[in-house]
């Protein structure tokens, strides 16, 4: 059964979330006369789970991710309307309010605080500790999973500082939703190949390190094949000045320019968020469109 956590971070309005399960008793002459379609069904439904999770304009990306032409399409779409290919988040203090280092339990699903509105997991807990995502970093993946960026595509670029801080960083974005049963990380896999994570840069333990103008951004961009000048990138920039390292030395050579930059020193605010996607579409449209 989940805990009631009572929190002065939280709200009135959520509550934790408990399992509810229903039954259905059909006749046993039905059930022989039907075994086989309802077993067919079963496997049907199976095989369309991951689908069911995703907003319907985002399936086909999922279904077709293995194909140059969807992602050259999807390229175009993005060049087109003026999006980034790659929007590359750091975690903390920027995409949500903690720090991984402080803390020291990983989040579980039966300690999350769920919103009584939306019945959405608005809050992952760590020990005493509530994650919540930044209003910014809630409609940003609000907005993708919409469909609203067409040809874009979704990654983290942070420096957690022990092994113990990036499983904490993944088990809150397991927990945490933007929509009920539609987790962050669910969002962050969208358009990717199945079980592909190259995309989640998350700590500093080799190949990565503190210094992700060396490290992690290089690494995505060989494994994504994205073009520096194509990215987006969101850093709090507290801890050291990450967005400008990011900006200067990791330049596309052809086009000469490196990935745009949003600092949030406050965490990622709706206002950071929009500016920033209009930051990018004006480069890209003074350097790229004729």
């Amino acid at each position: 059964m989940a805990k009631l956590l009572v929190s002065s971070s939280s709200c009135c309005n959520c509550f934790c979330r408990q399992n509810r399960t229903s039954t259905t008793s059909i006749s046993t002459t039905y059930f022989f006369l039907n075994s086989k379609k309802n077993n067919n069904k079963k496997k049907s439904l199976k095989s369309s789970s991951r689908r069911s999770m995703m907003h319907p304009r985002h399936r086909g990306a999922a279904l077709n991710n293995n194909s140059n032409n969807d992602d050259t399409d999807a390229q175009k779409h993005a060049d087109e309307n003026g999006y980034p290919h790659l929007i590359v988040f750091d975690l903390d203090a920027c995409f949500w309010n903690q720090e991984m280092y402080q803390l020291y339990d990983i989040c579980e699903s039966k300690d999350n605080i769920v919103d009584e509105k939306t019945n959405t997991v608005v809050g992952a807990v760590s020990g005493r500790t509530v994650i919540r995502m930044h209003e910014g970093s809630r409609k940003a993946l609000t907005e993708y999973y919409e469909g609203k960026y067409p040809g874009a595509r979704l990654a983290t670029a942070s420096s957690a500082d022990t092994p113990l801080a990036v499983k904490i960083g993944q088990s809150a974005l397991r927990n945490l939703e933007i929509a009920p049963g539609v987790s962050a990380a669910s969002v962050f896999a969208i358009g990717w190949e199945k079980e592909f994570d190259g995309n989640m840069q998350i700590g500093r333990t080799p190949p990565l390190s503190a210094n992700k103008a060396q490290t992690h951004f290089p690494i995505l961009r060989k494994f994504t094949n994205i073009e520096y000048h194509k990215m987006l990138f969101f850093d709090d920039c507290n801890w050291g000045d990450h967005c400008a390292a990011v900006e200067s030395q990791c330049v596309e050579p052809k086009a000469g320019l490196g990935p745009a930059i949003q600092r949030t020193p406050r965490g990622l605010g709706v206002k950071e968020w929009e500016t920033a996607l209009a930051k990018y579409k004006a480069r890209h449209e003074q350097y790229f469109q004729k």
